[in-house]
């Protein structure tokens, strides 16, 4: 209904432009008469048009190019119908202009003119807006698809960088084991039963998040296999903040970064190693969560080509895209690993 009443204020606004420059009644009410005949169905006709284009995902080029056609020969149509009226019914007095005779051609010419001026008319009250509407829906669902393909892209790399992670910590925690079986079979079965657990949990399958409290909880009993292994050369320290407990992080997010510090720092020191763990609350919403080591630091080839490092580094950029940050600050009095990751509570109660 706007659009119509839009377009019919513009073609009597042109009519009146024309009279006060020309103030010819009679032609003036020729031309109305010739409008009131010629647009409605007109304006049905490209409204069909338009409904069809769009029932069937026509262009909008093509859709263009058949309503200036169908607009062009209607227009002549009625143009030729007009002057005939003319013709018929001298007596009506009507005119098309002022200052020339009627002719066929004259109103052939008019009603081709003025219904391809009357279709551009439409083409900006009706059509334009819903193509414009159109566009914009088919951009959110485009958006929508692309946003979900990202997540889908990004999900499926978090699993797959989870499904490398855990054979990685396996592996080197069953060396861990294997150098105590010839040297203490009691705390090799020990270690095993310990492994054991960690294992279930590690391979635990609901979701990729946990609480900070669970992989604390997983971190100390990954940290008993190494004390144990490593006895009177290993210590390691805890300073958790207990409001982060309920903080979801993605699993196994901090046990690269613990395994580094031991394998390529505490253990390195001659005089007894030391690993500090520390998770508190950082600035505004965040959590900061540090472990670090008093070994001789860590090399820059080490840093760059470390399989859990750069773990820890893809999985927290695509969890926390502009977010979070890791960083690494190593010198020769040990090296420290620092992340820090928006505080995203657990509203189901924890997560094993």
């Amino acid at each position: 209904m706007a659009g119509a009443g839009v377009l019919t204020s513009v073609v009597l606004l042109q009519v009146a432009s024309q009279y006060l420059s020309n103030p010819d009644a009679r032609r003036s009410l020729s031309v109305l008469l010739f409008l009131a005949l010629e647009m409605p169905p007109l304006m049905l006709v490209l409204s069909a048009i338009f409904k069809r284009a769009q029932r069937l995902e026509h262009s909008m080029v093509f859709m263009v190019l058949i309503g200036l056609a169908c607009a062009g020969a209607m227009g002549s149509a009625f143009g030729a119908l007009f002057w005939w009226i003319s013709e018929q019914l001298p007596e009506l007095g009507l005119r098309l202009f002022s200052f020339k005779e009627m002719s066929l051609l004259r109103g052939v010419l008019f009603g081709f003119t003025n219904a391809l001026g009357h279709f551009g008319l439409w083409t900006l009250a009706f059509a334009l807006p819903v193509a414009l509407d159109d566009a914009r829906v088919r951009a959110l669902e485009a958006d929508k698809l692309r946003l979900e393909a990202e997540r889908l892209r990004a999900a499926a790399e978090l699993a797959g960088l989870r499904s490398h992670l855990e054979p990685h910590f396996l592996l080197n925690t069953l060396n861990a084991i294997a150098g105590l079986i010839t040297e203490n079979v009691k705390e090799a079965r020990h270690l095993l039963v310990c492994l054991g657990d960690l294992l279930r949990d590690a391979l635990h399958e609901e979701g990729e998040m946990q609480t900070l409290h669970a992989q604390v909880a997983w971190l100390k009993q990954y940290a008993e296999i190494l004390e144990t292994r490593h006895r009177g050369s290993l210590v390691f320290h805890w300073d958790i903040d207990p409001t982060t407990g309920d903080v979801l992080v993605p699993r196994l997010l901090l046990q690269p970064l613990l395994e580094n510090a031991v394998k390529h720092g505490a253990l390195r020191k001659s005089d007894g190693g030391e690993v500090k763990v520390r998770i508190e609350a950082g600035a505004g919403a965040s959590v900061v969560c540090t472990i670090e080591d008093n070994g001789p630091g860590m090399s820059a080839e080490v840093r760059a080509g470390a399989f859990g490092l750069q773990s820890v580094r893809r999985r927290l950029e695509l969890r926390y895209p502009e977010r979070s940050s890791f960083a690494i600050v190593s010198s020769s009095l040990g090296t420290r690993s620092i992340v820090q990751l928006p505080r995203e509570a657990d509203s189901m109660g924890g997560s094993a």
